[in-house]
């Protein structure tokens, strides 16, 4: 009896439990098959990665036989003008017949009502000539289009041309290459450049603030600014504070120097840069340039006391200093919103030497010592729009002809301007600029005139200076 009692309550229990069992090894068998599955993938993956490995292996294998002959040619394209020690990562590399630069397009005209003038360079002034960017003409104009080109030649260097085009003829401004890779802040550029004396210098027409450059350097260099056929050196020291150091030596072919098909250097240029920031809403920069360069027999048209008009070379040396300031203000640092720039250049020149007046008839000692200086301001109010003014000044100075038996006519004068202007930008390759001069720069003569400006810029464009 008590036998019985005791398999009915085995049985009872294995009944009970019969349920629980069976939870239990359906479970089991679920995780089971999720780790067979979780292992299974783990062994494709494997097998995938090892597969890719072995084919980047064979690709960096071949890549090592070609790279003699494909890193000679090849050029890697980059956003903006790189910096010592740029990357030059081997899936740039590509054949022999692989040219990719940057390219870029800049569209430039205006309208200009003014006085119309037949000799119209400043007066106290020698004329520095040319009439490149059309300021002096009336009307509806073109000016200059530029192309340019740009690219990293390889790991160690960087070349740019630009070619100015106007009226079926075309014009090599710069033609340059540089260091990319020499470290210790130090950079050399060889080939046609503009040279970085001064601020705006370096700067090309569409960079600047105002229609026309101002009067101190058309004065000095013509309608271009100064650019040469040289070697640039720079050096920036490794300091918190910006330092930049830099010289040149040059053909000096440029007024107002001339070219003398010289062995040598006909021109030597040293500037030095220093600045810093003020909390992060405000910068500025400072510069002094020293420019030395010498004329053969550079053209100049001069006016006797009886009104005539007579040719005379000057030989000689010209001596040019500058000193420039740029300060800048945007709130946080971000200049999308509103920023205001002011900038101002101050220049004096010295030149010394003969002037040989009709063929050699006669020869006098040339003596002078100018002055000039400008003040600009501009202010973003809103992103697409703004409003600045600039004010020019220039002093004839001191000049000397020694006996001058030509009786030659040195007008003394001071050449001053003031110009208010207005853009709207549509974006940084879009702008279209009012502006309004009142011109002094002619004796005798008030002109005030009217310029509506376009600047379009058609594809990639680096980043401009400071």
């Amino acid at each position: 009896m008590r036998i019985r009692k005791r398999v009915v309550a085995w049985a009872c229990v294995s009944m009970l439990a019969a349920p629980a069992w069976a939870e239990d090894a359906s479970e089991h068998a679920r995780l089971a098959a999720e780790l067979a599955a979780l292992r299974e993938q783990i062994v494709q993956m494997q097998s995938m990665y090892e597969r890719r490995i072995a084919a980047l292996e064979a690709k960096l294998a071949g890549a090592a036989k070609a790279e003699p002959t494909e890193q000679a040619a090849s050029s890697p394209q980059i956003e903006s003008p790189p910096a010592p020690q740029v990357p030059y990562p081997a899936s740039a590399k590509s054949g022999a017949s692989s040219f990719n630069p940057e390219i870029s397009l800049v569209l430039q005209g205006a309208y200009t009502n003014r006085k119309k003038v037949e000799d119209g360079h400043i007066g106290g002034f020698v004329s520095a000539g040319g009439d490149a960017h059309g300021e002096d003409q009336r009307g509806l104009t073109l000016d200059h289009t530029e192309l340019v080109f740009a690219a990293n030649i390889d790991p160690y260097w960087r070349g740019q041309t630009t070619v100015a085009v106007l009226d079926g003829e075309a014009e090599v401004e710069e033609a340059w290459f540089q260091t990319t890779a020499l470290g210790h802040g130090t950079g050399i550029k060889a080939g046609r450049f503009r040279s970085g004396i001064g601020y705006l210098n370096e700067q090309h027409e569409h960079q600047w603030d105002f229609y026309g450059q101002p009067l101190m350097y058309k004065a000095l260099f013509g309608d271009n600014g100064y650019s040469q056929d040289g070697l640039q050196l720079k050096w920036v020291a490794p300091l918190d504070t910006f330092v930049e150091l830099g010289a040149e030596i040059g053909r000096g072919q440029n007024f107002p120097g001339d070219d003398r098909n010289l062995n040598g250097a006909n021109s030597q240029a040293l500037f030095a840069h220093v600045g810093g920031d003020v909390g992060i809403s405000n910068s500025w920069r400072a510069g002094l340039s020293w420019l030395h360069t010498r004329a053969g027999a550079r053209e100049s048209d001069f006016e006797t006391e009886h009104g005539i008009d007579v040719e005379g070379a000057f030989n000689g040396r010209s001596r040019v200093w500058i000193a420039d300031f740029v300060y800048k203000w945007a709130p946080d640092g971000n200049p999308a919103q509103r920023n205001f720039k002011f900038q101002a250049e101050y220049f004096r020149r010295s030149e010394s030497g003969n002037l040989d007046v009709d063929d050699g008839l006669y020869s006098n000692l040339w003596r002078t010592r100018q002055s000039g200086y400008y003040l600009a301001g501009v202010y973003q109010f809103t992103p697409n729009w703004r409003a600045g003014l600039r004010y020019d000044r220039l002093s004839s100075g001191w000049q000397s002809l020694g006996d001058n038996p030509a009786d030659i006519a040195i007008v003394r004068y001071r050449p001053n301007r003031i110009s208010t202007m207005a853009d709207y930008s549509w974006s940084e390759f879009s702008r279209i600029r009012l502006q309004w001069s009142r011109d002094r720069s002619i004796p005798g003569l008030t002109d005030n005139q009217i310029t509506l400006q376009y600047i379009m810029s058609l594809g990639s464009h680096g980043a401009h200076k400071f």
